[in-house]
């Protein structure tokens, strides 16, 4: 069976993504850099980083992750990425509303699913074959599968930045426990990787 990864790029106190998404601001009110400097402005040194993040056999991502619709799908928003995502493979996306697959460039195609994370997980373990499942975020939906307990490994891309609001990783998770499995400092952020301890 694939393992199920969530993967995210937080600051110190544990903030994924800001409030009040729109359009011209996909981490709504706090700026990418506060994620993203690791991997814009250094991308050689993470170049491992960012490959095991595209380097999965399926994805599941949460309606905000995707944009900043809400309610019933309107126009044609086709996601942040432009015509060619990075994903290259399918990507599940939760919402309430139904909407017809979306065949981008590159061999990414969003599905939207609209009967909760584990049917979603279902889809795209089915995708994925042997290769691993990534849940790309945001925290709301990284929180769902971790409370669910059907995540197998935690990836945090921990930048050096005290955010004091927004969105936080682990929010309503409730206890977890983890074995770390990887560490690398880089001069722009800190990667952290942990395996998740299911009881028995």
């Amino acid at each position: 069976m694939s393992t199920v990864v969530a993967t995210m790029s937080i600051t110190l106190d544990g903030v994924g993504a800001g409030h009040h998404v729109t359009e011209d601001e996909p981490f709504g009110d706090l700026p990418e850099s506060t994620f993203f400097r690791w991997m814009n402005e250094t991308p050689d040194e993470n170049r491992a980083a960012f490959d095991a993040i595209v380097g999965a056999g399926a994805y599941i991502m949460g309606r905000h992750m995707f944009g900043p619709v809400t309610g019933e799908w309107t126009g044609d928003w086709r996601g942040w990425w432009g015509p060619n995502p990075p994903y290259h493979a399918p990507v599940f996306v939760l919402t309430h509303h139904p909407r017809e697959s979306i065949v981008m460039e590159g061999g990414t195609t969003f599905h939207f699913v609209t009967d909760g994370i584990e049917a979603a997980l279902a889809r795209a373990r089915e995708a994925a074959g042997d290769r691993a499942v990534h849940i790309a975020g945001g925290p709301s939906t990284t929180n769902a599968y971790l409370a669910a307990g059907l995540v197998d490994e935690l990836r945090l891309n921990i930048n050096p930045v005290v955010a004091g609001r927004g969105l936080r990783l682990f929010d309503g998770v409730g206890p977890l426990r983890l074995e770390q499995i990887f560490l690398k400092r880089a001069s722009l952020v800190t990667h952290a990787y942990y395996r998740v301890l299911h009881d028995e």
